[in-house]
């Protein structure tokens, strides 16, 4: 008789610790739990702070993860990650200029609809792109190029911006933080995160025939181009959605792929729901403990995961450069 499938516990067990992490994010907070401040108080805190919060933690988490795990499968780069296409960037332009122009101070859900709406254009440039048949190295390529144009374009928003509060609250947002999000930016941004993992997860077994190349995914039936559309559109729905919300929360889709591939194997289908789960525990986790640190105020959720996401990068690094040496 065969051990027990050892993907099929990890997922288990990634359930259950993403069930416990979320559990955890709506009961932590500055006041703990917050019935002692009155029914009615606590009743509002509860429904118009936490619930977002961990809701936006776990849905933003979850996408991220997906979207690394697509892109490594798609591009085969161990070290591809969301904002390597560029919708990141034009989603945070997109939101900036909401701040600049005071649509968000004068209607808040002005801020996420920009970022959708910023989403959207590198969605269709991307697109674009892959629709030429191109290739994976064009793709990357206009990513990068539209990566550039939107720090451009964002430096430029801040350097002309004539008010000091407005810079700050531009600079705190681009950090990444899931704070002070209620109800309307869930409601927002839900249904983007939801359609684009619809639209993804069901490619995985395409993304398999990928991983053997392009050629060959063809001979085995692949349309390279509608899968590229379909890929593009996903991952350019779930991240425009995340970063519109949150700003930029970095190193969450490089790392879970690699959290999870060599448990699960080294198909990238098989990686996709796991790397998911995984990614939402990341962003669970690392929301409570910027909440629980000990420091005057609470650190941007974007720089955490950035600070404890570098040292991983390099030893993925390091990783594959003794691979290639072995070989």
């Amino acid at each position: 008789m065969t051990g027990a499938d050892p993907s099929g516990r990890l997922m288990r067990r990634l359930i259950a610790l993403v069930a416990i992490l979320y559990l955890a994010s709506l009961a932590i907070g500055p006041a703990w739990w917050p019935w002692h401040l009155g029914e009615e108080v606590g009743w509002a805190i509860f429904w118009q702070l936490r619930l977002p919060r961990a809701m936006l933690g776990l849905l933003i988490g979850g996408v991220l993860g997906l979207s690394g795990a697509v892109l490594q499968g798609w591009l085969r780069n161990p070290l591809a990650e969301p904002g390597v296409i560029g919708v990141s960037a034009c989603a945070s332009f997109a939101a900036v200029c909401a701040f600049y122009s005071g649509l968000a101070t004068l209607f808040a859900p002005a801020l996420p609809l920009a970022g959708i709406a910023g989403a959207a254009v590198a969605v269709a440039l991307l697109m674009a792109a892959v629709r030429a048949g191109t290739g994976v190295v064009s793709l990357l390529l206009m990513g990068v190029a539209i990566n550039a144009v939107g720090a451009a374009l964002i430096a430029l928003v801040l350097a002309s911006s004539p008010n000091p509060f407005a810079f700050q609250e531009i600079s705190l947002w681009l950090a990444g933080s899931i704070t002070d999000r209620d109800l309307r930016y869930l409601a927002i941004s839900a249904p983007f995160m939801v359609a684009g993992a619809a639209v993804v997860l069901g490619a995985g077994r395409w993304l398999d025939a990928l991983s053997l190349g392009e050629e060959t995914a063809r001979s085995l039936g692949v349309d390279t181009r509608s899968l590229g559309l379909r890929l593009t559109l996903g991952v350019g729905l779930m991240v425009g959605a995340a970063t519109s919300v949150a700003g930029v929360i970095g190193f969450v889709g490089l790392v879970a792929p690699h959290l999870v591939r060599g448990k699960v194997g080294f198909k990238p289908g098989a990686v996709l729901l796991p790397a998911m789960l995984a990614g939402a525990a990341l962003v669970l986790a690392a929301d409570i403990l910027v909440r629980l640190l000990p420091t005057a105020f609470e650190l941007q959720l974007g720089v955490f995961t950035s600070l404890v996401g570098a040292p991983f990068l390099v030893r993925v690094v390091r990783r594959a450069r003794a691979a290639w040496l072995a070989t």
